[in-house]
Formats: structure tokens, sequence, C-alpha cells
């Protein structure tokens, strides 16, 4: 089984994949759409695609007391958009404050601030689909 992550931010996706086995996510890339969903609904397709991609791990903002806002219904609605154009499961990971744990790890590891401005999503799709594979483990 092989897993795709994503983070999807207003401005940017970041994308994860997982290894061929489902057990460790990477970071993969980080996409720049200035609210262009139709074109990046495209690019996941053909990332699924051209990954061999069995299940797609979407990240879930939600508020710290678990309602939803319009990030989250932004996720709901990409989700929504992207089962209709793809045959796989499209699972919600809750993705409270994995931007700040992304950026938290890269500032640890002396990574640039001009530098973790380009990585910060994709590093942040990672420990999503991360948090999403260990669970799955777990069960």
């Amino acid at each position: 089984m092989r897993y795709l992550g994503l983070d999807l931010g207003s401005r940017t996706l970041g994308v994860s994949v997982s290894d061929k086995t489902g057990l460790i996510a990477s970071s993969y890339k980080t996409i720049h759409h200035n609210e262009e969903y139709d074109r990046l609904l495209e690019e996941v397709c053909q990332m699924i695609q051209e990954l061999e991609i069995d299940t797609v791990v979407l990240g879930f903002p939600k508020n710290m007391n678990n309602t939803i806002g319009p990030k989250g219904e932004l996720s709901l609605l990409f989700k929504e958009k992207l089962e209709k154009m793809v045959s796989i499961p499209i699972i919600l990971q809750d993705e409270r404050l994995t931007t700040k744990s992304a950026t938290d790890l890269l500032i640890q590891g002396n990574v640039s601030r001009k530098d973790r401005k380009k990585v910060v999503d994709s590093v942040a799709a990672t420990i999503i689909l991360q948090a999403y594979l260990d669970r799955r483990e777990k069960e």
C-alpha cells in the first residue's frame, strides 16, 4: 500500500508520500496554487497515477475546541471534489498544530527562515501522513 499525504493551505499544498510498505512517510514536494483548486486537483490526480497511490490522507484542520472552521470546510470541499475524480479512499487526518511542529523541527535542524518557508508545508504533510500510518499500525 502506498499513501499520499496532503497539507492543503490557502496558497500551497504540502505533499508527502509513503514507502511501498506504507510504514514511513517522506516529504515529497510543495505545490504553489494561489487558490487555483481545479488545477491543483488535476495535479494531485496525476501524482496519484504516477506514484501508484492506493490511499490519500488529507490534513483536516480543526479548531482547538474541535469545531470546523473555514479551513476545515475547504478541506472537506477539496476531499469531496477529489473523490469524484479518483476511485481510491481519501481519509481525513486531524492536523492540529502540524505546521507548528514542522516549523519547530526545521528550527531544531538549523534550517534558515528562507529555506523553512520552502519546505514547511511538505514537512507538515509528512507529519500528517506519518501520524495516520502510526495510528493505522496500532489498530
